[in-house]
């Protein structure tokens, strides 16, 4: 019986199958091995999402909501919000604890804040140095108040040219009707203290003209030449 003519095309997908087929015949064991091995990484992965990582941010989470409900309080006790007691965690520990959290992240911010308001201003920066950026229309806004704290601590500080700036920034991180404008003043007042006035006042007009309803406008007009 003739042998059966093959064109080049062909002759190239028959040669590619018996490359494949003697492949897996030399190396089947190999082949299976790596099936288990991938399958198993799934797994993994899926056992660690499930049953630590979910946990550990739920964890964090609750941890984070204890200390708010402290620092929230009409007289709060940022001393107690930070450190936490017997009763429930502080910022300080979350932060620490669950650092590569979501939950963990915002608690560098609010232990930040809570140790600007206890006069602690080297440890605040540090908590702040730690805050990472939060995507999405919520996270901006955060963000600003990261940028707001800083600042904050810039004043308290004495440097009103680093307030300055960072108030700027907090204050284009997030536009909206009421962190916008009252950085804006924020960083009006401390370019003032170092006598750039010019500054100053261009802050002040986009607070008159661009936020008149703000409460900051009103403080705005005071200072307006």
């Amino acid at each position: 019986m003739a042998k059966e003519v093959l064109t080049p095309q062909e002759e190239m997908l028959e040669n590619a199958q018996t490359q494949t087929e003697n492949f897996f015949e030399k190396n089947s064991k190999m082949v299976v091995v790596a099936i288990v091995v991938i399958f198993a990484l799934a797994a993994a992965i899926f056992g660690y999402k499930k049953f630590v990582r979910e946990p550990q941010l739920n964890q964090a989470q609750e941890m984070l909501y204890a200390a708010q409900y402290r620092f929230e309080q009409q007289n709060a006790d940022y001393a107690l919000a930070l450190n936490g007691d017997a009763n429930a965690p502080g910022f300080a520990a979350v932060a620490e604890q669950y650092a590569n959290t979501p939950a963990g992240n915002l608690a560098q911010l609010y232990a930040a804040a809570c140790a600007l308001r206890l006069g602690e201003y080297d440890q605040a920066e540090v908590y702040i140095s730690k805050y990472s950026k939060v995507k999405g229309l919520a996270g901006a806004m955060i963000n600003a108040m990261a940028e707001g704290i800083k600042g904050d601590i810039a004043v308290e500080k004495g440097d009103y040219a680093a307030a300055a700036k960072y108030f700027e920034v907090a204050a284009n991180a997030s536009e909206n009707d009421f962190t916008t404008p009252m950085y804006l003043r924020k960083a009006a007042q401390a370019y003032r203290k170092v006598g750039d006035n010019a500054s100053s006042e261009k802050c002040l007009n986009v607070i008159k003209n661009k936020y008149p309803g703000s409460s900051d406008a009103r403080e705005a007009e005071k200072f307006i030449n």
